[in-house]
């Protein structure tokens, strides 16, 4: 099975790869390891990388695509590049601006796919999360329809290719798509999904409007104390996924990105370990991996985590 050829129509037109390289790290990874590591994932295959400005880490990215294109091993054209609009950008007249700021530090032309991060509108300003006295994060009141209205010019600036979302219920979806005089819909929904969170009513309402879902945090939740509940299972250890796993020889992680894939997702693989870039670009050769069965677990609704937390997101 060719990677290359492995792409999902958008409703704009273009075309997406199924599976990309998300190039968020920890705070502990140096600048020069982002470049690096970016630099491997294009050399062992990967062609959609995934970036946002929140990352402070775009000028790294930039310089390993342009690495790569310039030693032959690819063409601008042959990587899908997308980044995202932060929080504190959500004014129109800050959305263009902030777009040529990444493509700045990028060092390129256009991004292939421009989304809005999160459905919240913070206080502009150089801080990425505003806070008042008391540790309180300073929101603004933006309508998210007038930062889409700036997108669509930015689409029309031919500064990105398409144009979508992030972190977007279907009822914010619903303001998008209902927005009088919507010249572009969104292309693409980008959410947490795995196993654990399989998003299988917002991915239904997605497909019904035409717009992809992509999954990130697929190999499950960021282990990050404040932001999950330490005490939670590890998805890539949980029983079920590695019996499957074992069963057609496979890793967890290629079990649970295959999942995605078969399911009409596309999906991000995370990771700044050499090993585990080179083992989950194989999830485009490794057949089906049983994911038919981690399916049928699902949907008999048998739970990864406890029962209340797997009600709690069906």
């Amino acid at each position: 099975m060719d990677l290359k050829s492995q792409k999902v129509k958008l409703n704009d037109g273009h075309f997406i790869p199924v599976l990309g390289f998300g190039t968020a790290a920890p705070e502990e990874v140096s600048k020069s390891e982002a470049l690096e590591v970016t630099k491997f994932a294009i050399e062992v295959g990967f062609r959609h990388l995934d970036c946002a400005h929140v990352y402070r880490n775009e000028e790294q990215v930039g310089q390993a695509i342009r690495s790569k294109i310039a030693d032959g091993t690819v063409k601008r054209e042959d990587i899908f590049y997308t980044s995202k609009l932060w929080c504190t950008f959500f004014r129109p007249d800050l959305v263009q601006p902030a777009l040529e700021k990444s493509l700045k530090d990028l060092q390129l032309d256009y991004v292939d796919l421009y989304l809005i991060h999160f459905p919240v509108a913070m206080k502009p300003g150089e801080e990425l999360l505003p806070k008042d006295e008391n540790g309180k994060m300073i929101l603004d009141s933006v309508d998210l329809c007038r930062t889409w209205e700036a997108l669509e010019k930015c689409k029309d600036a031919g500064l990105t290719k398409s144009i979508g979302v992030s972190n977007f219920n279907h009822k914010q979806l619903e303001k998008i798509l209902n927005k009088p005089g919507l010249k572009y819909k969104p292309v693409c929904n980008q959410v947490e999904c795995h196993p654990y969170l399989n998003q299988s009513k917002l991915l239904d309402f997605c497909k019904s409007h035409d717009i992809v879902l992509v999954a990130y945090s697929a190999l499950g939740s960021q282990r990050i104390k404040g932001w999950v509940n330490l005490n939670h299972p590890v998805l890539l250890e949980d029983p079920v996924l590695c019996a499957i796993a074992k069963k057609h020889k496979q890793t967890p992680a290629l079990v649970a990105l295959r999942y995605q894939i078969q399911r009409g997702v596309v999906v991000l693989a995370k990771s700044y370990n050499r090993k585990r870039i080179k083992e989950n670009i194989q999830v485009m050769m490794s057949g089906a991996v049983g994911s038919g069965l981690l399916r049928n677990v699902l949907h008999e609704g048998h739970s990864f985590w406890n029962q209340d937390c797997w009600e709690k997101y069906q």
